[in-house]
């Protein structure tokens, strides 16, 4: 079993590619997964979309073919040529592969260093596939023990002490472009899936009036309760005219395609500064020709910049954990191979047995000469008693509770006692029921 990982980011992909590239609903990442997982090399698969990036991390029995496999199928999906997506692509086997995925939950890999959005889709990507049944056992090791990474870089370092999300950048734009303050000014918002929320919580905070704009106008409206007296919400109808009366726009929403286009643009007697955080677009790039300014994800990274050295040391700091955690899970893995566990187990037992035996002959309870028929029985006694446990074992080997199973086993017989608290370091925010892991608690987020 070996893992890889295809990687498509801000840091090897231009926006437009990662648009093409975008699974932006769940029915494209489900029929995605399911034709991935028909190649006979790979066995587990799960897919992570976000503004900045595309993930697909895979439990592999070989990684040519697979890599060969992805790469063609991507291409069909996406209508990018398979040479340009080899080209982009960054690759990661095994150990790579493991340190490429702590790297992005620790948010090293982000466009903003340091923000925590991510682990969060991390997570609601692991929610999916799993429940899915397109995850199971090998990726759901990789990724109790991200979390726990990412956990780790967290408390440990101060790269999150001013978290900043695209979505806040943003609005620091608007506040620095705005001379410094928002206070009394109004923005136009469409769009309240998470993008949207950050962007708004960020606009009140700043006393700045928020319009919201949802084709779901009850959502909009459970958003402006939570916000307050200062959020106001209208139809998706309205959005032209919306658009035309405010000086700032932030456009967050899910649409496969361009809505706001460059027809719908009035002429205003003020300047007009437009955010288009969404991956795909919002906002038609046509629109700079009437004289409306337009950021995007892109755009923003340069703020990115002002926090740049600080983080740059605490990442230093979060690279050395991030080390340290892609060598414990190798570690940890190889304790959880059947074959020298049962080793294990049948050492521990004739290790049992032949004491007893030695104790027996000293203390005159057996003939010496008697001891190898006793030693014959008793091996035979101690191989008959392991025989289920052992059958369990293999039976057993490839399922979602596997690891719980083989640390139990791990714990009773005394075996990596050197390790006591396996069981619990590998407790993370899945539980079980009815035999299957299900996730709770999901921290929402996004990477964008």
């Amino acid at each position: 079993m070996r893992y890889l990982i295809l990687s498509f980011s801000h840091k090897n992909t231009d926006i437009s590619a990662r648009e093409k590239l975008a699974f932006n609903s769940d029915d494209k990442k489900r029929e995605f997964s399911k034709k991935l997982l028909e190649h006979k090399s790979i066995n587990e698969v799960l897919i992570l979309s976000t503004c900045n990036r595309v993930e697909i991390l895979a439990s592999v029995k070989e990684c040519i073919d697979s890599l060969e496999y992805i790469f063609c199928e991507l291409s069909e999906f996406s209508g990018i040529l398979k040479e340009e997506l080899e080209g982009r692509a960054d690759i990661y086997e095994d150990n790579g592969a493991i340190h490429h995925i702590f790297s992005v939950a620790s948010s090293l890999d982000s466009v903003v260093v340091g923000e925590t959005q991510i682990v969060g889709q991390i997570k609601e990507a692991f929610k999916f596939c799993f429940d899915n049944g397109f995850c199971s056992q090998k990726i759901a090791r990789v990724m109790h023990h991200t979390f726990r990474c990412a956990a780790a870089v967290r408390s440990s370092t101060e790269i999150s002490s001013t978290p900043v999300s695209i979505s806040s950048v943003a609005v620091n734009k608007a506040k620095e472009l705005n001379g410094g303050s928002l206070a009394g000014f109004s923005a136009v918002v469409i769009g309240v899936g998470e993008m949207g929320r950050i962007c708004a919580e960020h606009l009140v905070k700043n006393s700045c009036n928020v319009i919201l704009i949802n084709r779901d106008i009850e959502r909009a409206k459970n958003l402006a309760k939570e916000l307050g007296d200062t959020t106001v919400v209208d139809s998706f109808e309205k959005l032209e005219s919306y658009i035309n009366r405010y000086r700032y726009v932030f456009s967050a929403t899910s649409a496969p395609e361009t809505i706001i286009k460059k027809e719908m643009i009035k002429e205003a007697d003020f300047e007009r500064h437009w955010f288009d955080i969404a991956v795909p677009r919002d906002i038609d790039d046509n629109c700079k020709e009437s004289g409306v300014n337009i950021y995007t994800v892109d755009d923003l990274k340069s703020v990115v910049a002002q926090n740049r050295a600080f983080r740059e040391k605490q990442a230093g700091i979060a690279y050395s954990i991030i080390g340290k955690f892609t060598v414990e899970f190798y570690k940890w893995l190889q304790t959880l191979e059947v074959g020298p566990i049962i080793k294990r187990m049948r050492d521990v037992a004739k290790r049992c047995a032949q004491k007893e035996l030695e104790r027996a002959i000293k203390k005159n309870y057996l003939p010496k000469e008697h001891k190898d028929e006793v030693e014959k029985i008793l091996h035979q006694a101690f191989n008959c008693f392991l025989h289920r446990p052992t059958a369990n074992l293999k039976k057993v080997a490839d399922d979602p509770e596997f690891d719980t199973i083989v640390q139990s086993f791990q714990y009773l017989f005394g075996i990596n006692e050197d390790e006591p608290r396996k069981i619990n370091m590998y407790k993370c925010e899945y539980h079980l029921e009815g035999g299957v892991a299900h996730p709770k608690d999901i921290e929402k987020g996004d990477d964008k």
